[in-house]
Formats: C-alpha cells, structure tokens, sequence
C-alpha cells in the first residue's frame, strides 16, 4: 500500500501534464496559458480516459498559491508614482473602458436570464483585459515601441489596481446580496484606509530594511525575505477582511519602489511559473464539455461582446480621454481579450459562492477564443482606421488626429493655481499623516494599553500609555500643524491680504483636528475633567508645534520617505531622459538602444552609419562612465555604447532591425567544441623534421599541440624547439575542422584514433 500523500502524486501528474502542454503549445507558438488550461481539462474530472486529480481540495490549495505569485509578481511590476506620472488620459481611458465593459457584460447576462450575481461578476470578468496575452502579442508582432502600445500597458496597468478594488466591491455586494451605497462606501473608505496605512508604512520600513541588511542578502536570502514579506501581508489582508490577492499585490508594489524590485523580480520568476501554471492547470479543470455544449450560445455572443465592445466602446473610451483617432483604434483592438484576471474574479465569486457552477468554464472558453482572435485584432487596427478615415469627413479626421498633440504640453507646462496647488498638497499631506495618526492610536489603546496594565496599577499605566503614544504621534501631528506653511504657493496667496483669512482658517482647521487627536487619547485614558482635557491637548499640540526636537524628527521621516520612494526613480532617470514623455505626444520616441558586442558599427562614425537617412537621430553617446551629449558627425561608436535614440515609429522600427542584422556572424565562434586527438607521424607527414615553433600549428591550423606519446603511454610536454620525427606520436586540440586539416596534411591514410 502507497504511502505518498493524495498531494504529491496529484501534484506530479499536474507539473508533467502541464509541461508537455506547454511544450506542444510552445512548439505550435500558442500562449503557454492556453495550454495549462488543456493540461487541466486532461487531469480534470470531466475527462476520463486517463488518470486524473483525486484531491480537489489540496489543488485548491495550491492555486491560491499560484494566485498569490501571480498577484505578486503583477505588483513587482507596478508603481504608484508610474501612475501619478501619466496624467489624466490612461485614468479616463481605463475607468471609460472599465466602465463599459462592466456595462456590456451585466447586459448580456441580464439578456439570457442569469441571476444579478452572475450578471454582475460576469461584467467584472469582462473588463479585465490579459495583461500577459497583450505582452505577448505585442512582442511577437513588434509593436512594444509603437506609441500605441505605452498607451495601452498604462491603462493595463491601471484595469490591474482598478480589478482588486472591484474584487472588493463585488466581495461586498456579494455579503449583503444587494447594492447598498452606505455600506459600499463604508467599504471603500476602509479600502482606502488600509491601502494609505500599508503603502506608508511598507515604503517607509521596507526600503531601510532592505538597506541595513544588504550585506548579507545574497539571492537565496532575498528570496526568502521579499516571499516572506508577501505572505505576511497576505496574512494582515486576510484579517483585515480582503483577498489574498490583494495582499500580494500591495506588497508586490511597496516592494517594486526598491532598487532591488528588478532582482526580486528575476529571483521569482521560476516560482510565479511554476505556481501560475498550477493556477492555470485549476482553471482548466474547472472546464466541462458538456457545459460548453449547453451554453455555447452565451459563449458566442459573450465573445462578440468582448471583441465589438472593445473596439468600439474601449476605441471611443481613449477617443474621449483626449487620444488620436488613430491611437484610439489601434489601443481599443489591441484589449479585445480576456486573461487571468478574470479567472480570479471567477474564483472569487466561486468561493463566496454566489456564482451559478456554468460561469466559471463559459468564461474560460471566451478567453480561449479571444486570445487566438488576439493578434489578429491588432493587425486590423490599421485596416478599420483607413475605413474610418474614408468614412468621416476630412475636417473631422483632422480635428481628432490633432486634438490629443497639444494637450499634454498645455497640461504640463502651465502651472496649476497656487490655491489649487496647496489645498491638493494639505490635502494627501492631512490624509497620509492622519492615517497614520489613526493606527498609531488604535494600535497603543489595543496593545501597548494592556501591557502597560500588565507591568503597573491601572492610572500609573494608563498615564505612561498616554506619555508613550503622544510622543510617537508627536511628528506626524506636527506635521499636519506646520508643514506646507512656507511653501511657494503659500508664500505667493500671502502676498495678496485677502488670501491671509482663508489661509488663517486652515490652519485653525488642522490645529483643531490635531487637538482633537490628542483631546481622545486624553479623554480615554484620563479620569479628569473634559473641558481640562480640551485646554490640555490645545497646550500640547501648541508645545509640539515649537518644540525642535519634534520639528527635527518630523522632518527627518518625511525625508527619508521620499528618499525611499524616489529610489528607484532615480536610478531609472538615468536611462530614460526626461523628455522622452513629452516627445511621445508627438509621435516621437526618445529611447536607449545598447550597440552589441558583435555589431558591424563597432569602429565606425556616425556619418558612416549614415542612420539620418532613416529619420533616426543620435542624441548622445553613453560609454561607461562618459556621456557623450549631442555627439558630432565622426564620433565612433564602439561595442556596449549605448545610443540615445529619437525618431518615429518607423525609423524606430527600421533603426532596430538593421541593428539586428548588421552583426559579425563569428563563425569561428559558433563553429563547435574544441577536440583532442592522437595523430601518429608518418614519414611522409609535412611535419617531420620541424621543430614545434616553425610547425605552423597555431598559426596555419589553429591547433595546439598537447604532448608527444611516450613508450609508458604518458605524454612529455613538448618544448618549442622539439624536432618532430617519423616515429612520434602526437596529441592536439583544436576545433573539429582544423583538426582534420591537421590530419589531412600529416597522414594520407585511415582515420586517426579518437581518444
């Protein structure tokens, strides 16, 4: 009798069926994921001729894993500030889009008769572009540099934030079964809450920790650590109510603002393959044919949603946020899928269990549909938008082709109003600090409170608890107090006296809402008086608000916060110039291109390359430590100079496949393994009576000898001025082909033995 575990033995038919999935899949070049999905549907219960998973459990088990990588890895490769940085049209695009899409699929659901669950999760599910099948096709088909394509991973980018706080939603509206505004909106503000407390704290600790323990964190040790700390927060999410997803990703995100993201990043990717497989794998084990066959009706019109809704509906989405006509198309058919996200709304709903069990597989056959219509949807981008600019008036297509060229340059180079630019910074400098304020209060009355109670009688502990939490919120109530008072923008508002009254009134504000702060703390601990407690927290802000110790300390976290965010941000200034974005507006790109180490430019000036002729135009020249700006006409570019590039879509597209063909093909490189051969010496060889140095071995045959044979069978090294004779018996190495060049001119007859 079998003593292994259900787990293992379920586990290894899924690893070995997943990879001769994706070995066939990879040979047909179909995405792998699709090919994890027909692994899972082969080991799933609806396919029985051969052996399949007897423990469903346990792999439930290990796809949350794979969900938790997966969600991971997506975070790894997000940033916040990313998403600060790319104005307003990938927001309105991906919410538009979003929005729509959520629209179409409660619309279909409701045509057919499902229930509101389903209809609603159903529209979740559709508005979740693949980020992975996108990647990829956008890869296959060269497209990664056309404008389009940064237009469309920013609102990818975007749809994965904007998906976990629609799990969130539809996790709520699945609780209480219907839509309750107060309720939903008591969810978000928590969502918010935990959100600013976590991304706070993890990019204030996160960075210093990784910092102080750099010395001694090779690869196996931050894999441990960076893992560990995803399941940590995978942890605190869970109890405060979300997804495990959830957690995941957010500390993918904290983690993705270090300089070590893009190691972490490399380290785990071997983990999110294997684990995301096992993710894929429960997918297609959720796939049953005869579902399919029952509801093949909803799967067509449900891919025709997908496909229609997207290029009309995601095409007019970047229309409205401000893209060209042209932009818009070619991004709108390029989100006509659906991916993994997806399939994790899916899961969602099936383990909350408020989807109906044919949901699930329907939408797995539209994804599978939909991604092999992919590339082919991003090859008729260009067709629909010559049909579209034959059908419009040419004023029409003029006025959309030109709208969105403009607008960045208005957006970016006219500066906002001062009062508009301090209330939006006393109002994320009040919310962060007063998060923070919040679950320091929270955390000393739930903790430190009892303990002080443990260790000292009830008021004596109460008094140090109260002592203990007023000096660690002291900086950040000091900060909501003073800082921004000195700013530019308030310094302009105070030169005008009717500016001075309304800036008085906000600092009252906040000085009141510090007060309040500490009046509950007070209140809470303290048996005496409340009107007392009001004097005496008015009298403690005021004494933190002067105090510069406090000022010191406040100062100092804020600016080793921004240190820590701007980390990485720096790091990537120096290769990407700063202007690429705004060129990007304009049809152009500015972009750094490394010269390979076998290029047939090594050695050669600019005008030599003559690259002008395809638009292209070098803006600098980066070779190690040197920066060449504006490089003149002779420079020359050498192996591993990195060349920052501007030019078009087309001469981009043309400077990178010349680049790619003008290489030194090495053939002495590529020619194979060096040999060891026994040659004996004839005396006819041309070799016989030549000493080793006038031989010609290296020079003429590019071969070295090794040693002479000896009667005991040992080799004697050989000494330069040897003189070969006829009875020698002589060892070489060198490639193949020289070798039998050697062989050919030494001996006239059989092979030589191979040792």
């Amino acid at each position: 009798m079998s003593s292994l575990a259900p787990m293992i033995s379920d586990l290894a038919l899924i690893l070995i069926t997943a990879g001769l999935a994706a070995i066939l899949f990879k040979r047909l070049g179909q995405p792998l994921v699709l090919g994890y999905i027909v692994a899972g549907f082969l080991v799933g219960p609806h396919f029985i001729f051969i052996p399949g998973v007897d423990d469903g459990e346990s792999m439930h088990h290990w796809a949350d894993i794979g969900v938790i990588f997966l969600m991971f890895s997506l975070g790894l490769e997000f940033s916040f500030k990313k998403i600060l940085s790319m104005g307003a049209k990938p927001v309105v695009a991906a919410c538009l889009v979003m929005l729509f899409m959520i629209s179409v699929g409660s619309g279909v659901g409701r045509v057919f008769g499902w229930s509101g669950m389903d209809a609603m999760f159903l529209g979740g599910m559709l508005a979740m572009s693949s980020t992975t099948i996108i990647y990829k096709a956008l890869d296959e088909l060269g497209l990664r540099e056309k404008k389009f394509a940064s237009e469309v991973l920013s609102v990818l980018i975007l749809e994965d934030i904007l998906g976990i706080l629609l799990m969130v939603v539809l996790s709520a509206m699945a609780v209480s079964r219907q839509f309750e505004g107060m309720q939903l909106a008591g969810s978000l503000l928590k969502l918010g809450f935990y959100l600013m407390l976590w991304l706070l704290v993890g990019l204030y600790a996160v960075p210093l920790f990784l910092k102080h323990t750099k010395r001694w964190l090779n690869n196996e040790t931050l894999l441990l650590v960076s893992v560990g700390m995803c399941f940590v927060m995978v942890v605190l999410a869970d109890q405060a109510g979300y997804s495990t997803a959830f957690g995941a990703f957010i500390m993918g995100s904290i983690l993705a603002e270090t300089l070590a993201a893009e190691k972490i990043e490399h380290l785990l990717s071997p983990l999110k393959d294997l684990f995301g497989a096992v993710f894929f794998v429960s997918v297609g084990m959720m796939v049953n044919p005869a579902v399919l066959v029952e509801y093949w009706l909803p799967i067509l019109v449900i891919t025709i949603a997908v496909v229609v809704g997207q290029a009309i509906l995601g095409s007019g989405s970047f229309l409205i946020a401000g893209q060209t006509l042209k932009v818009s198309l070619q991004c709108g058919f390029s989100l006509g899928q659906i991916g993994e996200f997806a399939f994790i709304i899916a899961g969602l709903g099936v383990s909350l269990g408020v989807t109906s069990d044919f949901l699930y597989p329907v939408v797995v056959a539209v994804s599978i549909v939909t991604t092999f219509l992919t590339p082919y949807m991003m090859r008729a981008a260009s067709p629909a938008y010559a049909f579209v600019e034959r059908a419009l008036p040419g004023a029409v297509v003029s006025r959309l082709e030109e709208r969105g060229l403009s607008a960045h340059e208005n957006a970016s180079d006219n500066q906002l109003h001062p009062w508009r630019t301090l209330l939006r910074a006393l109002t994320i400098q009040v919310a962060a600090y007063g998060v923070i304020t919040v679950a320091l209060v929270g955390v000393a009355l739930a903790t430190l409170l009892p303990l002080c109670r443990s260790l000292l009688p009830h008021w004596p502990a109460n008094a140090l608890c109260g002592l203990l939490t007023l000096l660690a919120l002291a900086p950040f109530l000091r900060a909501i107090v003073m800082r921004k008072n000195h700013t530019a923008a308030a310094f302009t508002l105070r030169k005008h006296a009717i500016n001075r009254l309304p800036l008085g009134l906000l600092f009252l504000v906040r000085y009141a809402l510090t007060a309040g702060v500490v009046y509950y703390v007070l209140n809470y601990l303290s048996p005496l008086w409340w009107p007392i407690h009001v004097a005496a927290a008015i009298a403690i802000v005021g004494l933190m608000c002067m105090s510069r110790a406090v000022k010191y300390w406040s100062i100092r976290i804020e600016r080793t916060f921004r240190h820590n965010v701007g980390m990485r941000e720096r790091v990537a200034a120096n290769q990407h110039p700063a202007y690429a974005r705004r060129l990007r507006a304009h049809d152009m790109h500015a972009t750094k291109v490394e010269i390979p180490a076998h290029s047939l430019w090594a050695g050669k000036a600019l005008k030599e390359l003559a690259l002008g002729a395809d638009g292209v135009m070098i803006a600098a020249v980066k070779r190690g430590d040197l920066q060449i700006n504006i490089p003149q006409a002779d420079t020359i570019v050498y192996p591993r100079d990195v060349l920052t590039v501007i030019t078009d879509d087309d001469g981009l597209a043309a400077f990178t496949q010349r680049l790619g063909e003008e290489v030194d093909a090495a053939p002495r490189q590529e020619s194979g393994s060096i040999v060891l051969r026994r040659i004996p010496l004839s005396s006819h060889a041309r070799l016989v009576g030549k000493t080793l140095r006038d031989s010609g071995l290296r020079d003429e045959y590019q071969c070295m000898a090794v040693g002479f044979e000896a009667k005991d069978g040992s080799l004697d090294v050989p000494q330069a001025d040897y003189e070969m004779k006829p009875t020698d018996i002589l060892y070489v190495v060198g490639e193949a082909p020289d070798v039998a060049r050697l062989e050919k001119a030494t001996r006239e007859k059989s092979t030589p033995k191979i040792v």
